[in-house]
């Protein structure tokens, strides 16, 4: 029942919501497009708010329910819950349905330790906030906030399952964000709402 609840979490995790919208909006591919990710920051960017909002709360839908689910078929074993939300995440990082391929995990990641991890994680959502507003580097602002929620759930007493496992969640996150980092240190992020410089060598592919 542990390997069940834990590949169901995944399978659920894997569903691409955001490459699913954007070919229910006649995008196409959603990974030609843009930055390639089928993540909410992506959608919005090529189809904009409605696609990027359906985006959003479907990805966080899908987080919780997918540890919801393990926590379900595990017996509400902590241990189970917490691996579960750590393959929630791995599912929409690496989806079985886009060949192992997908988003960033930073609203899968939300929805799964807003089951996990509650009250650390409506803890964190201002930080994002914060950050977000002030410099409007999505990017940074997912960095900081998964970052917080384990050391917010440490310091809440959450069971230790359930810390080990918000920290694989944020692990996760900041591992998917590495190229986003390198970018931060070179000053060559892009901001939310800053439009694609093109490149002398012409459009992406």
């Amino acid at each position: 029942m542990t390997l069940l609840a834990v590949a169901a979490a995944y399978v659920v995790g894997a569903v691409p919501i955001g490459f699913l919208i954007a070919r229910a909006f006649g995008i196409g591919d959603i990974r030609r497009h843009g930055s390639g990710s089928i993540g909410t920051t992506n959608v919005l960017r090529t189809l904009g708010r409605t696609p990027a909002i359906l985006t959003l709360f479907g990805d966080i839908a899908k987080g919780y329910a997918a540890v919801a689910l393990a926590a379900r078929l595990g017996g509400d074993d902590p241990v189970v819950t917490a691996a579960g939300a750590a393959a929630a995440v791995v599912g929409n990082c690496w989806s079985v349905f886009l060949g192992f391929r997908g988003g960033k995990g930073v609203a899968t990641g939300l929805g799964a330790l807003l089951r996990l991890a509650p009250l650390a994680t409506l803890a964190a959502l201002p930080v994002f906030l914060v950050v977000a507003v002030t410099t409007r580097f999505v990017s940074l602002a997912s960095l900081l906030s998964a970052a917080c929620v384990p050391f917010g759930a440490l310091a809440l007493g959450a069971q230790r399952a359930y810390v080990v496992g918000a920290f694989v969640v944020a692990a996760i996150v900041i591992v998917r964000h590495r190229e986003n980092i390198a970018r931060l240190r070179t000053g060559t992020e892009r901001r939310l709402g800053e439009r694609r410089t093109p490149s002398p060598e012409g459009s992406r592919p």
